[in-house]
């Protein structure tokens, strides 16, 4: 699998999930050492430009850490770490009218 293709994988899950009026999606994750579960915040922007948060139901929550565990193990695997450890930590955006989706790494020191 591509990183391109887990990233669409997890824009689609944060589309599916996300409140229907939202044109932005925001989350901040932080993946556990194990790779069993995260802590997660969830927030929108709407139609109107206001500021929000969701709750995702279980699913979502699981499938979107099992797409990011894959997400890591993708740089694991091609050596994209440029010699720091693994990031355990992101940001990222869904621009739902753009159709694009945004990933900000965080590596710890």
């Amino acid at each position: 699998m591509q990183h391109t293709d887990i990233e669409q994988t997890i824009g689609k899950i944060l589309y599916e999930c996300g409140p229907g009026n939202a044109q932005k999606i925001f989350v901040r994750a932080e993946i556990f050492p194990e790779d069993d579960g995260g802590k997660y915040e969830f927030d929108y922007l709407d139609e109107n430009g206001d500021l929000d948060w969701f709750d995702p139901d279980c699913r979502a929550i699981a499938d979107l850490t099992d797409a990011l565990v894959a997400y890591k193990k993708y740089f694991l695997e091609n050596n994209l770490t440029n010699g720091k450890s693994i990031w355990s930590k992101c940001e990222i955006t869904v621009d739902i009218p753009e159709e694009k989706i945004n990933i900000n790494l965080q590596y710890q020191d």
